[in-house]
């Protein structure tokens, strides 16, 4: 595999790009669901004895079905905005539910799925994109009864599953389009930022090895560091900030911002 242990970031940009807001209330009608996998066995050996997938479909099953997956730290909701959801979903669009039939998913580890912040937190087992994308394709073989899809898109994380899935499934799919992804693996300032934002959270006293009672403190700064630094791009910051003045009242409404991560997510870096 050319792509190494995934990593949990904080990152925002899927909030950035797409709008967690449900697009226009005249769009085809989003269907929750849920399903428990029994023994799903991680690549390290360790069994995880229920394992919870949540996903939403738009669409009837009888359309063609397409995959949507989302960015590190997001979920499912965070593909259903206006940005995106609402410029391909609808009438007429290119990917249009009368037609298709989409399944979009909460990752392992993202959203309503399980993830360490359930409880395990540090004893949750340590999963790769590999896993993820293992258990995207039992949910939609074994549960939903997908035996082929039209399409898979995904963007950031979801674009780094979407080159998992043409490895480990190349028949299972007709095409891929994989956004804001490259098929290497983590390394350069990517994993060097993570890894330093791992390395601060951990040198927190409030960490206490992630049994800890409030997030730690220094979570919050790190991760709007992180995101500050990886998304929102050069010039549309300076449009938004070219004084010093308006560049600190940027960063003070940015940690005024209500922030509900979980640093448990972040061990996954180790």
């Amino acid at each position: 595999m050319f792509l190494t242990t995934f990593c949990a970031s904080i990152s925002t940009a899927a909030a950035l790009l797409f709008a967690t807001t449900a697009f226009a209330a005249d769009q085809p009608q989003q269907k929750p669901g849920d399903w428990t996998v029994k023994d799903f066995r991680f690549h390290t050996g360790e069994v995880l004895p229920e394992l919870k997938l949540h996903y939403m479909t738009i669409g009837e099953p009888t359309g063609e079905p397409v995959l949507v997956l989302h960015g590190s730290n997001g979920s499912g909701q965070t593909m259903l905005g206006p940005q995106f959801a609402g410029e391909l979903f609808g009438p007429g669009q290119p990917l249009d539910a009368d037609k298709y039939f989409l399944i979009v998913t909460d990752a392992l580890g993202s959203g309503k799925s399980s993830k360490p912040s359930n409880g395990l937190r540090m004893a949750f087992p340590k999963f790769t994109y590999e896993d993820q994308v293992r258990a995207q394709y039992r949910l939609l073989t074994e549960h939903l009864g997908v035996k082929h899809l039209k399409l898979i898109i995904g963007q950031s994380m979801g674009g780094m599953h979407a080159w998992m899935w043409g490895e480990m499934y190349p028949d299972f799919m007709d095409v891929l389009v994989p956004m804001g992804s490259q098929p290497v693996a983590m390394s350069g300032r990517n994993w060097v930022l993570r890894r330093m934002l791992v390395n601060a959270v951990k040198a927190d006293p409030g960490w206490n090895n992630g049994n800890y009672t409030e997030e730690p403190p220094t979570f919050k700064y790190v991760a709007t560091f992180f995101s500050l630094a990886t998304a929102g791009g050069t010039q549309s910051f300076f449009r938004r900030a070219p004084t010093r003045a308006l560049a600190d009242k940027l960063v003070e409404q940015r940690l005024a911002q209500e922030f509900t991560a979980d640093a448990n997510r972040l061990y996954l870096c180790l």
